[in-house]
């Protein structure tokens, strides 16, 4: 879902944006984004970062901000996996040992919709977030971090020494205020292809990839790969990706699939604004013969 572009509204509102110097907290547009994220997160104050992962750094460096300190991650953390009970449970430990609690909550609206919870509610046990707004919410650049003031002051700080502080950084922000307004509503449609995708092609009985579709809660469907010594995900990946004369010849149609491998036993497609049904039974017709010619490849 990286691969989504700005809507009309959004490029519009990029034209028309009111700007001024968002270092000196003069940029009106940014601060109007701020002062909305931080309410629907929840949280007292929110600022706006370059990238996600900036804006993870830079929270880890406000909350480690003394020699010797260390955070603790889990080894398979995502914001999708986690529901309400998990990050309550993480909280109360971690309140207990006093330690802040951030989450990177890139795609923070994608678990509210599947979770039908409004995204403070999801938040509220924690101390800190990142929110991608570049993802599904189709913006062209941007994450906000959002937590308590002190918390902020701290972060804006990191972000200045890591080169994060923009200028007129209102005309990308005034795209985040269009997302924000026209984008979350629609997270339900991505997920719903990401379900067609899912069942669109059967597994059973397959030798090289398996899915398990009780998983497939959001956007993302994950392909596991049972012997990677016959099939690699990186192999089937490239595969997907091109179109071969006898595979042109037999379906009349040229088809490429962008998935991309997670690890090495691991693949992953994303639907996202721009994929429509229409391209979901093109990816399935294409998944399908691909899956088909391995199979008879490997003579299984």
């Amino acid at each position: 879902d990286t691969l989504t572009k700005p809507t009309p509204e959004m490029r519009q509102a990029m034209r028309d944006a009111e700007v001024g110097d968002d270092v000196f907290k003069e940029d009106p547009t940014v601060n109007e984004l701020e002062r909305v994220v931080a309410e629907l997160l929840g949280k007292e104050a929110a600022l706006f970062v370059p990238s996600g992962t900036m804006g993870n750094l830079a929270s880890v460096m406000a909350h480690c901000d003394r020699r010797g300190q260390e955070m603790l991650v889990g080894d398979a953390s995502h914001i999708f996996l986690c529901e309400q009970g998990g990050t309550a449970q993480a909280a109360q430990f971690a309140r207990s040992h006093k330690i802040p609690l951030h989450m990177d909550g890139a795609r923070i609206m994608n678990a509210a919709t599947y979770l039908g919870l409004p995204a403070k509610d999801i938040l509220k046990d924690c101390d800190s977030v990142m929110m991608c707004i570049s993802k599904g919410l189709s913006c062209p650049i941007g994450s906000l971090v959002a937590g308590s003031n002190d918390f902020i002051y701290k972060v804006s700080r990191v972000r200045k020494c890591l080169g994060g502080g923009m200028r007129q950084a209102g005309i990308v922000a005034a795209a985040g205020l269009v997302a924000l307004r026209t984008m979350v509503a629609r997270a339900q449609e991505d997920h719903d292809n990401a379900q067609r995708l899912a069942r669109g092609v059967s597994l059973q009985g397959n030798p090289f990839i398996s899915m398990d579709i009780s998983t497939v809660q959001t956007n993302m469907v994950v392909y596991e790969f049972r012997d990677t010594s016959r099939l690699s995900p990186l192999t089937f990946c490239e595969r997907l990706n091109k179109v071969t004369q006898r595979e042109y010849e037999d379906l009349q149609q040229a088809v490429t699939v962008k998935m991309i491998p997670i690890g090495l036993k691991k693949a992953r497609a994303v639907t996202y604004n721009g994929v429509d049904a229409d391209d979901i039974d093109a990816a399935l017709v294409k998944i399908r013969y691909v899956t088909e010619e391995l199979c008879r490849s490997d003579g299984a």
